[in-house]
């Protein structure tokens, strides 16, 4: 059985690799799925371009577990020297976008819930989705899906960690921030130059250091990666200049917090772009955490982000795949690590349904 599953994980790969499926154009991997599903006589629905199931005996009255990837990519990088879009086994490997982030994650759940959509007798119901607009952490995503799943107790995020549990990952939350002046003339020392305000307030975010610091995550931080004014002539004292922070946040610190320590010490005017993606964490003493201990699984901080900072229940975030090969030229995944994937969700699913 597990070898079937196998096979029919990479052949779905495979065709999800061939279907370019771009955060908000995944309509035509969402048919990919859907067919799938068709296939096998899974009873699925569709919102937007999320797809979702539910085990075939589902009842209200047990807890459920939630198992969900995504299906979206971003675009190919530059330095690809094969074609993206063509997948290709070789030395071990399936080549492709996609195919790391998130694709043998994808496809291991995918396997994972059908090893366990026919059992009737479990004490939890198992429910998937595939998620869009992950990688752009869009508002048509998990988020638009997650009313019509049921009540969900925990869940497994699918994204390559190398099969080890990322038990907490860091927030992120992008600041706009706006210096006001006064234009004048250079050469006459005349007006108020933002540039001037928006750089004593950039020296004090470069000095600033949060107190608490986490055993997973570290410590926050906040960095200003842009700066710009409206300016482009060189004798004109800038009255405006934007510059941009992004805050990094560990379990330990709310969104809140950090903008209350801007207000407190900002002279510049300052905006969140969203507070929608928390830093989240799982109890070491969490039964999927367990499941996982019991196999031999490590643990860690994750410092990027992912659908599990949107989903208001415990969640672990764990997968196939290597998050270092994510977003690079000539993607690949190990066919072995698939195997090994949906071996591993299967016995930590296992040891809880």
């Amino acid at each position: 059985m597990k070898v079937d599953l196998y096979q029919g994980a990479v052949a779905l790969l495979k065709q999800l690799i061939a279907t370019p499926s771009f955060s908000k154009e995944e309509n035509d991997t969402a048919e990919i799925i859907t067919a799938f599903f068709q296939k096998h006589a899974i009873d699925y629905s569709r919102v937007g371009n999320n797809i979702y199931a539910k085990n075939k005996y589902y009842d209200v009255s047990k807890p459920s577990i939630l198992l969900n990837s995504h299906h979206d990519t971003v675009l190919p990088n530059k330095g690809y020297t094969m074609d993206p879009f063509t997948p290709v086994e070789k030395d071990g490997k399936l080549f492709g976008l996609g195919s790391n982030d998130a694709g043998g994650c994808l496809v291991s759940l995918i396997a994972t819930f059908l090893h366990f959509y026919d059992m009737a007798e479990t004490s939890h119901n198992v429910v998937f989705a595939a998620s869009a607009e992950e990688e752009i952490s869009g508002v048509n995503g998990i988020e638009l899906v997650l009313p019509f799943l049921g009540n969900i107790d925990f869940g497994i995020v699918g994204e390559p960690t190398q099969l080890e549990m990322a038990v907490a990952e860091r927030g992120l939350m992008v600041i706009d921030c706006l210096s006001q002046g006064r234009a004048g003339h250079a050469a006459r020392n005349e007006g108020e130059n933002a540039l001037y305000k928006a750089v004593d307030d950039i020296n004090w975010i470069r000095n600033f250091k949060f107190d608490r610091v986490s055993s997973l995550l570290g410590d926050s931080r906040l960095t200003v990666t842009v700066i710009e004014t409206e300016n482009r002539q060189h004798n004109v004292v800038p009255a405006q200049c934007k510059f941009v922070i992004d805050v990094r946040v560990n379990e330990l610190y709310t969104f809140d917090e950090v903008l209350d320590a801007l207000r407190a010490n900002l002279k510049s005017q300052f905006k969140p772009r969203t507070t929608r993606m928390k830093s989240t964490a799982i109890s070491l003493d969490h039964v999927l955490v367990k499941a996982g201990l019991a196999l031999g699984k490590g643990y860690y901080g994750s410092p990027t982000t992912s659908d599990k900072a949107l989903m208001p229940f415990p969640t672990l975030k764990m997968g196939p795949g290597d998050s270092a090969r994510s977003h690079t030229a000539d993607e690949f995944i190990y066919l072995k690590e698939i195997e090994d994937g949906i071996a591993t969700y299967i016995k930590m699913v296992e040891q809880i349904v």
